[in-house]
């Protein structure tokens, strides 16, 4: 049995942290880039992995202020979201996982090239001739994707920890033999290996970041799986700068040892580099080492491969159940397994796709770099994303914070933007990739995801001010006040559907003129009453709402033109009767003539208020244009009022089995994308769709209902809702999305 419902455990603590992000960056990158780095740059690889590392210290510094802040999964994904549309946050998530995707498909045939190697050397012809196949060193990596699939689906931990602590002990030992030999050479030979230190000139250094940057991508991937840590607000920040310290730690000095004591005398860095890119590192270890010092990369190389395959596997599979849990993705992968508490359908597609890009892409030398160009990329609105949400945070976070702001991210954010336009120059072929990978991400987001993804967002609006907040939105809501009896129900409903703090409410009050004074006092005095009684309900329930008196002989024709000036997201009517004709043709066309939703609230007898609505009826026809609002409006009561909540559809008699558990599963996941509670679901079997509904809405206090879809032939009011509002005297609250 499985249940969607996001991780909640928080199991991972800071060595498990810091263990996926050295996992993911020390070793691979570093064996694979090594050789490229210095072909193009010389002795100055050294300087531009130092350059890297800062920047990529500045990067990791934004990326630990925003997962301290919103520990959850998903890493840049989730904080796109939170300041950008879902659209954007859509295609930030989509890039990001293909990035580790093909990250993953790197160390999976890089751990393949190194254990075919290894395995070449056992002194048996039979065993030769078959790793020496050109298929082997792929079979490799799928067995090391199997392994891997096998174990994530299992635990719930980061896990390779083995991996770790072998490939660093490699490492150690490596450097240690390095700079031994180092200390016995004379002084003028070290220097000379540094000579001439800009081989390849400024371009080169440029070159030799652009290409390596991806070795200190690591940090990161904590930041995907902030969900599962432990004491974030601590962990999280401490694991990511321990991650950068642990993998300069190893560069750096073996860096240092490959230009000197691992180069023969005679011979040149950037010459032999090129002729052996993959491979440089391991001939530099059996010159200051012997056999022993060849082995040993060769050791750690297979360690390394591993370790950062399985970090990529478990960091994307956390970003597509992020993304799932949004319907970004197929709600399909946000499935929990119960038993083992993993997210077993992400973590099997995630580890399907690498194993296609593996069959498909034997040569990924343009998939690498497209990868260290969406890194650059999605970096670089990382440090965006962190500014936006300082500035747009009103109150002082508590948790860690970048100092020297906003200096330091602006300097990684336009680091990170310049080498990823020279990445994209200098390897054509990444920028092809990364453009494939966007337009069918694009394609599947809108042919199938994108109106499921928009009430989810709706829904955390709702439920969650603060990310209106941070989108740096101020949505407004226009209420026209004409009637003192319903002025305290209207300014409560009025209140659920604008977020606190960020939230406006504009309360209007038209005055129709007239040439009898006496009438004219009349209307003053009710217009100055309604307004007082709404100010009042304002007051106590802590609104501070703008208030505007406007003059005018047509109130629809006013309330139509306070709209579009005041650019309104949303319009709350409310209307004692709604059978009048004359009432009706004017909501009908006002409707259709506003851009924006439209809320029509009926109150069933004057002094109701909504808190006493106990039970609401939600009647569900289909899922499309309405299904913004009606999350956003039952999601705001839901914050406001917790009420119970029952979600319907009425289906003919003849509707099969199959069919009505269709229904039901497709409305039990709508219901609780809107409610963080259970919800009642019904579906039921009858040919009498208004009687229907209008007996059940005798047995509730209110009904939220959509209204059809306005248009030159299309009646907004059909007989459904005039019926219920003649019929009955439960409230009712009908919603129209633009």
């Amino acid at each position: 049995m499985s249940t969607a419902s996001p991780v909640k455990n928080r199991t991972i603590g800071f060595l498990g942290a810091t263990s996926i992000g050295v996992g993911a960056m020390v070793g691979g990158g570093i064996l694979a880039l090594a050789g490229v780095a210095f072909a193009v740059s010389g002795p100055s690889a050294i300087l531009a992995f130092i350059l890297n590392g800062l920047i990529a210290l500045i990067t990791a510094l934004s990326f630990a202020e925003m997962a301290a802040a919103n520990p959850q999964n998903g890493g840049t994904y989730t904080y796109a979201k939170k300041v950008f549309t879902v659209q954007v946050a859509f295609g930030v998530g989509w890039v990001v996982w293909f990035a580790s995707l093909v990250a993953a498909v790197l160390y999976a045939l890089g751990f393949g090239a190194f254990a075919s190697f290894a395995l070449q050397q056992i002194p048996y012809d039979g065993v030769s001739a078959l790793i020496g196949h050109t298929a082997a060193p792929t079979v490799l990596g799928l067995m090391a994707l199997s392994f891997y699939t096998i174990q994530l689906t299992g635990s719930n931990g980061g896990g390779g920890a083995f991996a770790n602590i072998a490939k660093l002990s490699v490492f150690a030992i490596l450097i240690a033999g390095g700079l031994a030999a180092t200390v016995q050479m004379p002084f003028s030979e070290i220097k000379g290996s540094f000579e001439p230190f800009f081989g390849g000139g400024f371009t080169g250094l440029l070159a030799a970041m652009g290409f390596t940057f991806i070795a200190l991508q690591g940090f990161d991937l904590i930041a995907s799986a902030a969900g599962e840590i432990k004491e974030p607000a601590k962990t999280i920040p401490k694991a990511m700068v321990a991650t950068l310290a642990v993998g300069l730690t190893i560069y750096l000095p073996l860096l240092f040892v490959v230009m000197g004591p691992g180069i023969p005398a005679g011979e040149s860095l950037m010459a032999l580099s090129a002729e052996n890119p993959e491979t440089i590192i391991a001939i530099a270890a059996q010159n200051f080492l012997g056999a022993f010092g060849f082995w040993f990369v060769l050791v750690a190389g297979i360690f390394s491969m591993l370790s950062a395959l399985q970090a990529n596997l478990f960091a994307a599979s956390r970003i597509a159940l992020s993304m799932a849990n949004d319907r970004t993705l197929t709600h399909h992968l946000s499935v929990i397994d119960k038993k083992r508490g993993t997210p077993v359908k992400a973590i099997l597609t995630t580890c399907g796709i690498v194993g296609l890009l593996i069959l498909v892409l034997p040569d990924v030398a343009a998939a690498g770099a497209a990868s260290s160009l969406i890194f650059l990329i999605t970096f670089a609105l990382g440090n965006i994303i962190m500014m936006l949400m300082r500035t747009r945070t009103f109150t002082k976070s508590e948790t860690f914070r970048v100092p020297f702001f906003p200096y330091l991210p602006i300097i990684g954010m336009l680091a990170c933007f310049g080498l990823a336009l020279f990445q994209a120059v200098a390897v054509p072929a990444a920028g092809i990739i990364s453009l494939i990978w966007l337009v069918l991400g694009s394609v599947l987001f809108v042919s199938f995801f994108i109106q499921r993804a928009r009430v989810i967002d709706a829904t955390d609006e709702a439920l969650d001010p603060d990310i209106i907040r941070l989108r740096g939105l101020n949505p407004l809501v226009l209420l026209p006040i004409s009637n003192p009896a319903n002025a305290e129900s209207m300014v409560f409903v009025a209140n659920s559907l604008a977020p606190p703090v960020v939230g406006r409410v504009l309360l209007l009050s038209i005055v129709t003129p007239s040439d009898d004074g006496q009438e004219l006092t009349r209307r003053l005095n009710n217009n100055r009453d309604a307004m007082q009684q709404a100010l009042m309900a304002s007051f106590d329930s802590g609104m501070r709402p703008d208030a505007l008196t406007t003059i005018a002989s047509e109130p629809w024709e006013e309330i139509e033109r306070v709209t579009k000036v005041h650019q309104c997201r949303s319009m709350l009517l409310g209307l004692s009767t709604l059978s009048e004709l004359q009432t009706t043709q004017n909501l009908e066309r006002l409707i259709q003539r506003v851009h924006c939703d439209v809320v029509v609230f009926r109150q069933p007898y004057p002094g109701w208020k909504i808190s006493q609505a106990r039970k609401v009826l939600i009647p569900v026809a289909g899922y499309g244009s309405h299904d913004a609002l009606r999350a956003r409006v039952a999601a705001s009561l839901w914050r406001t009022v917790q009420p119970e909540f029952t979600f319907v559809q009425i289906l003919p008699p003849d509707t099969s089995e199959k069919l009505q558990k269709s229904e039901y599963a497709k409305l039990s996941r709508f219901a609780a994308r809107i409610i963080p509670q259970t919800s009642e679901c019904r579906i039921i079997l009858s040919s009498q769709v208004r009687e229907t509904i209008v007996d059940l809405t005798h047995s509730h206090d209110l009904v939220i209902m959509g209204l059809g879809r306005s248009g030159r032939n299309n009646k907004v009011f059909g007989q459904i809702p005039l019926e219920m509002a003649e019929k009955t005297d439960t409230a009712l609250i009908f919603i129209s999305h633009k």
